[in-house]
């Protein structure tokens, strides 16, 4: 009855598609077979009551990457038309990474439920005393799919006392909420949270089927938005992404399609051009006002983000702690045009304005682009072309594509390793400091972004073998709140995403290492001021230089 009800209109009636339509549907068919004769009116009835039991989730595109699937579906029906991919059928490899997918899946929807439930609580939108059910009555199409332990599902308020814990129907199970369970609301009682009826979601901690109850804890559906998208560094693959909450609230994917701001994740442009240029990273730059002209009669005066000034400082020092104020003047010292030619290099496709401000990322790109951009720097200077397709074959076995990367020489191995060095400080001691303590078992760099009024938070980090990037932001351009920076807000999805990764390699015991050119040089510098310290020397930086550019070396011109 189901496959009759729904064969009219697949796409609009599948469970997988609309659970309610499909039961209905399915109901409509039932009665006319009685109607028919064909089963009596018992068995119609019986049926009807039965719910639909789905393998995979309803009302959900089916995977477990549907952002990536698509991607991939429009580049096919780009290259093959949509008759060739809909009706007459190829076989696709693509270049995604269950495992990864998976774990990104989770570090995203950990990290946008952690920032959400920062943000507060809201009321419940929908009251099903209100719509006419009864609380034992009412059904939800979750519900139909066995519930587990981990799961975030929905459930109805049975009662919200002022005192003591509030009783959930969560599908077959009942559930009492204390306190600790809400806690995050800082709210003082069930009842300053909900009224009996409201429908609400929960997190499944425990769940005794005998006895039909679940322990459980208050959640919410996030409504800020987040990104994910993990590129092997020597092929150019994408072997993890997401686009955002949820395919089916939004088809947007924000990991390729969203042109945001990308705030101090563009320095690393700037300071590797500064190193092309013989900057080293124990340069000395001077963290002080300046105001430029900018037309107009006007006149701008870039600030750090503490609006404090730390007078000379190293390179090093200006790119871990992402000071404004240096970035501004080596863009200025190197020329804004040099700098956006760079960017380039690095894949970004938008024409920048050769304006100051770029420096502190006032540019627009995507995700993807900026991630990519960031392979250089552990893939020795060589990008790798992003793609998803590894082939593509008729329905008879003849190939129609093969891909294999398309490796760009964007700067030099020695450049790209001093970079590496420089963003390996920002785990260990700058901006992304949170990540220390990873970075003392694993190889890791990378560098946070945060774009003014905190509308946008990202971070970009890699290993020697994998880059990985996150941003999130709210589709309209607002505030995600005060202290919702790219070290806050995006690095601890990146985190997540990192740990597990690392935990699942079977090298995880062997870690591979960054490899350094022969004619890069090592000495032991005072961060603070890039003295040459005797080895060994407590606190002392092991500092990479090309060779002739060191403290004492020749010109590297």
């Amino acid at each position: 009855a189901l496959i009759a009800g729904v064969f009219q209109t697949p796409e609009r009636q599948s469970p997988y598609v609309d659970m309610k339509r499909a039961m209905q549907r399915r109901n409509v068919v039932l009665q006319r077979m009685a109607d028919e004769r064909y089963i009596t009116q018992d068995q119609a009835d019986a049926a009807k009551a039965r719910p639909i039991v789905t393998r995979g989730q309803p009302n959900a595109p089916p995977g477990i990457a549907p952002f990536f699937v698509e991607e991939v579906r429009k580049h096919l029906e780009r290259e093959y038309g949509a008759k060739v991919l809909y009706e007459k059928g190829l076989s696709v490899t693509t270049t995604l990474d269950p495992k990864l997918q998976d774990i990104a899946n989770k570090a995203i929807e950990h990290g946008l439920r952690r920032y959400d439930k920062r943000h507060g609580w809201r009321r419940p939108r929908r009251n099903v005393l209100s719509e006419g059910h009864t609380i034992e009555g009412f059904r939800n199409d979750r519900w139909n799919r066995p519930i587990a332990v981990g799961d975030v599902v929905p459930a109805v308020v049975v009662t919200a006392p002022k005192a003591g814990p509030a009783r959930l129907r969560v599908g077959p199970y009942h559930a009492d909420l204390a306190k600790e369970g809400y806690a995050w609301t800082r709210k003082a009682s069930a009842a300053d949270l909900f009224q009996p009826g409201d429908l609400v979601e929960v997190a499944v901690a425990k769940i005794d089927d005998a006895a039909l109850t679940a322990a459980v804890t208050l959640d919410q559906t996030p409504i800020v938005e987040g990104a994910l998208i993990a590129i092997e560094n020597r092929t150019g693959q994408i072997k993890a992404m997401v686009g955002g909450w949820n395919f089916n609230r939004s088809k947007f994917n924000r990991a390729v399609q969203a042109y945001r701001q990308i705030g101090s994740t563009f320095k690393p442009i700037v300071y590797t051009a500064a190193i092309d240029r013989g900057f080293t990273p124990t340069s000395i730059l001077v963290d002080a006002p300046v105001s430029y002209p900018a037309g107009n009669g006007q006149i701008y005066t870039p600030h750090n983000y503490d609006h404090e000034f730390q007078g000379p400082i190293t390179l090093r020092w200006a790119l871990e702690e992402s000071r404004n104020v240096p970035a501004i003047k080596m863009m200025d010292t190197l020329g804004p045009k040099h700098v956006i030619e760079y960017a380039k290099r690095f894949g970004f496709s938008e024409d920048f304005p050769p304006y100051l401000p770029i420096a502190l990322g006032a540019g627009d790109a995507t995700l993807l682009e900026v991630t990519s951009a960031y392979t250089v720097f552990p893939d020795q200077g060589v990008r790798m072309k992003p793609f998803d397709v590894l082939s593509v074959k008729d329905r008879d076995g003849n190939l129609l594509e093969e891909n294999r990367g398309e490796p760009s020489d964007v700067i030099r191995a020695d450049t790209a390793y001093v970079m590496t060095n420089l963003l390996r400080g920002v785990v260990v001691r700058g901006t992304a400091i949170r990540a220390a303590e990873m970075a003392r078992k694993w190889p890791i760099a990378g560098k946070t972004g945060t774009v003014d009024d905190n509308t946008d938070a990202w971070f970009i980090g890699f290993d020697p073998d994998i880059t990985v990037g996150v941003w999130i932001g709210l589709d309209e351009k607002k505030s995600l709140g005060n202290a919702e920076q790219g070290s806050f807000a995006a690095l601890p999805m990146w985190m997540e995403f990192m740990q597990a990764y690392i935990d699942q390699r079977p090298d995880k015991d062997q870690p591979p290492q960054f490899t350094a050119p022969g004619n890069i040089v090592f000495l032991a510098v005072d961060k603070s001021n890039g003295a040459i310290l005797p080895p060994e020397t407590p606190g002392a930086i092991n500092e990479a230089f090309i060779s002739g550019t060191q403290p004492g070396g020749m010109s590297r011109e």
